[in-house]
């Protein structure tokens, strides 16, 4: 039984994906030169930083007040037409609202974090790109680099955009329709839109190193898959790493850096 459960946390890969970003800051650690190819990243994200948490998250909170408000008012009323002897009742509520209002918040922090990764690694992309060359070069002697021209580059770079915006809509449209069943709808798009979610943030993490290799979409969302159950663990943890405002400055490039490392360790799996 032991060995069973070893070799599904660690063979599997459960655990050992997970272990990546901390595997990407000892690199770091290691290998200070390589500090030089996140400087202007991070430049990025501060400012990318800026205008979201400045906006989306201030109307976010705004709308959270908002829905604590009239939750406390409805559950209030609810209350006050109970018999006296369920008046322990008013202790419940206000923990429950306190519940809800941490869990928006979090979902709120999570989906700030999300937007705030598209932007930062679109816009901080050719400087990612050489921190990924410089990585997988230090890892295994070589870089794989298949060259284009600018307008191929920009090309490729606009239609994955286009298909991951496509991917989000085909599976987030239904998720947010099977949210209006209560009860089980409400647990399979709240498990359905966490596996989206971590599915994009995963493919936005390794596609430095995947892009030199020209894959396509499809394939690259393939090595996603086949990767399981590691590449889930690895992107719930670069999820959780996103969403700490402030600490997500630092950890994109962190998590950039970190794909590298995990499709490097499976070329190097398919090479044996």
């Amino acid at each position: 039984m032991l060995k069973t459960i070893k070799r599904i946390l660690g063979g599997f890969g459960t655990l050992n994906g997970a272990t990546y970003p901390f595997k990407a800051l000892i690199t770091f650690i290691k290998n200070p030169r390589l500090i030089k190819y996140i400087v202007i990243p991070i430049v990025v994200n501060i400012i990318v930083a800026i205008a979201l948490y400045s906006g989306l998250l201030f109307f976010g909170l705004q709308i959270v007040n908002d829905v604590q408000a009239d939750l406390t008012l409805w559950l209030n009323q609810l209350v006050t037409n109970l018999p006296q002897w369920l008046g322990f009742l008013t202790y419940l509520v206000a923990g429950f609202i306190i519940i809800v209002r941490l869990l928006i918040i979090v979902v709120l922090l999570i989906a700030t974090g999300f937007l705030l990764t598209q932007f930062g690694v679109l816009l901080g992309a050719p400087w990612y790109g050489q921190l990924s060359e410089q990585l997988e070069k230090t890892l295994t002697g070589k870089v794989e680099l298949i060259e284009l021209n600018i307008a191929g580059d920009l090309a490729r770079a606009i239609l994955y955009e286009l298909k991951k915006l496509v991917l989000i809509a085909l599976v987030g449209i239904p998720l947010l329709l099977i949210n209006f069943f209560p009860g089980v709808g409400t647990v399979v798009s709240s498990i359905g839109s966490l596996t989206l979610t971590t599915t994009i943030v995963c493919l936005d993490f390794l596609d430095s190193c995947l892009e030199r290799r020209r894959l396509s979409f499809r394939q690259k969302l393939g090595i996603v898959f086949k990767s399981l159950p590691a590449s889930g663990s690895f992107g719930l943890v670069c999820l959780g790493l996103i969403s700490i405002p402030l600490l997500n400055l630092i950890t994109i490039p962190l998590c950039v850096a970190s794909g590298t490392l995990f499709i490097c360790d499976r070329l190097k799996a398919t090479v044996r």
